[in-house]
């Protein structure tokens, strides 16, 4: 079933005005990295060596960046043990399991179509 930007605006009025949260929302779950990172925990439960693995190119600090971002609206979730050496683990939160299940058909979409769509 597909939902109008109307029938959207009508259910949330305000959605995606310039000052809407939602802008805030797309920013960080639709950035290049911040999608990448969501899709890589897809996967399940990981470690921040293997993240960085599974997202090719992205540096130490912009994993760090999008992790927080991520953490912070409440899609992914970090747990620390205290070992040594320390073991930090991040997995997809509800809400993040939520989001994925919506996103991961239009990801699919993309995967097969981009080829074609870059080359115009």
């Amino acid at each position: 079933m597909v939902v109008s930007f109307a029938e959207i605006r009508a259910e949330v009025p305000g959605a995606f005005d310039e000052a809407c949260p939602t802008r805030v929302v797309l920013d960080h779950v639709m950035s290049k990295w911040g999608v990448l990172v969501l899709m890589a925990l897809t996967e399940g439960t990981t470690r921040w060596g293997e993240l960085r693995r599974r997202v090719e190119g992205i540096s130490e600090k912009m994993l760090a960046s999008t992790l927080r971002t991520l953490e912070k609206d409440g899609f992914v979730s970090r747990t620390s043990y205290p070992e040594v050496p320390p073991r930090v683990e991040y997995a997809l939160t509800p809400l993040g399991d939520e989001l994925m299940e919506r996103m991961m058909p239009l990801m699919a979409w993309i995967g097969v179509n981009a080829r074609e769509i870059v080359a115009g």
